[in-house]
């Protein structure tokens, strides 16, 4: 009898294997002639397959606790087993008592090049650099991992942008294009190098009171909008530092639309100062900042 206990607690503990994302990964070939269609469809499945069901965390998460963010992969050219292209990656966040999602990341990644054969195993080892698809795909969901932790609590993603850390740098082994600080100054290496970087705390102190506003839209509208307010203010201290970052930038092509919308309805407050902060620190989205009503 108690060997039949244990048989069963085994079988329960693997259909509950701990699952994190809840991702929509769609491959895109319209850019090539001709295609053979069949490869791209397991590509797609074997990709949502190892997305959605490796267990980044070992936290195990209800359906509707899990995080929703898509890879959307559009490929350019493709020969025998070689890919390129490139990989938009975003992610959104529930916020509380709504049925709203707030997007976190919106980062379009235009150095994605792999080697892929129909129907390999994708399998993510964390010491060892196995196949550059891995390496990127399983960068990009620690980083939404580590990002929505973030919107939680101060710096709470610190844990799984240091393994997102560990993944470019064992991914340098490989020779592809993204992961090196040669390789330009808005790839993955900086992206990852940036995030945990001090100089950036304050904007990943924005990325937290930001999203504990958002929260309290539900209870207190005015306030809310002040701590939002207030969260964007900070990104100044950054550019003072580091005038137009990466990360300013990133973080304003997922969230500028939302400032527009929060800014531009519901109870007034001041803002002068807001959009004196919103122009200079992001200047490439001044004709939206002129959409915020006063």
């Amino acid at each position: 009898m108690n060997k039949i206990i244990i048989l069963l607690m085994f079988l329960v503990s693997g259909l509950t294997k701990a699952q994190q994302l809840n991702c929509t990964v769609t491959i895109n070939t319209d850019r090539l002639p001709n295609a053979n269609q069949q490869i791209f469809k397991t590509l797609q499945t074997s990709l949502s397959e190892f997305v959605n069901k490796t267990d980044w965390t070992g936290s195990s998460l209800k359906q509707n606790e899990r995080i929703n963010c898509s890879m959307y992969i559009t490929l350019s050219s493709y020969s025998s087993d070689q890919f390129t292209g490139t990989i938009q990656v975003q992610s959104s966040r529930l916020i509380f008592n709504s049925t709203y999602s707030s997007p976190v990341l919106n980062f379009n990644d235009k150095d994605f090049n792999f080697r892929y054969t129909e129907y390999e195993p994708l399998l993510y080892n964390p010491t060892v650099f196995e196949s550059n698809l891995v390496s990127v795909v399983s960068f990009y969901s620690y980083m939404i991992l580590g990002l929505d932790a973030d919107t939680f609590q101060l710096e709470g993603g610190s844990q799984y942008f240091e393994t997102a850390q560990n993944i470019a740098s064992v991914a340098q082994q490989g020779g592809y294009k993204g992961w090196s600080q040669s390789d330009g100054l808005q790839n993955r290496y900086y992206l990852i190098t940036d995030m945990l970087s001090p100089t950036f705390s304050d904007l990943r102190q924005t990325n937290f009171l930001y999203h504990s506003g958002l929260d309290l839209m539900s209870s207190d509208l005015k306030a809310a909008k002040e701590k939002i307010k207030s969260s964007v203010v900070l990104i100044g201290k950054v550019n003072s530092v580091r005038p137009n970052s990466f990360l300013s930038r990133i973080f304003f092509d997922a969230k500028s639309d939302e400032i527009v919308s929060i800014f531009s309805g519901g109870p007034s407050i001041p803002i002068t100062d807001l959009t004196d902060v919103l122009n200079k620190v992001s200047p490439l989205n001044n004709a939206k900042w002129s959409q915020i009503k006063f």
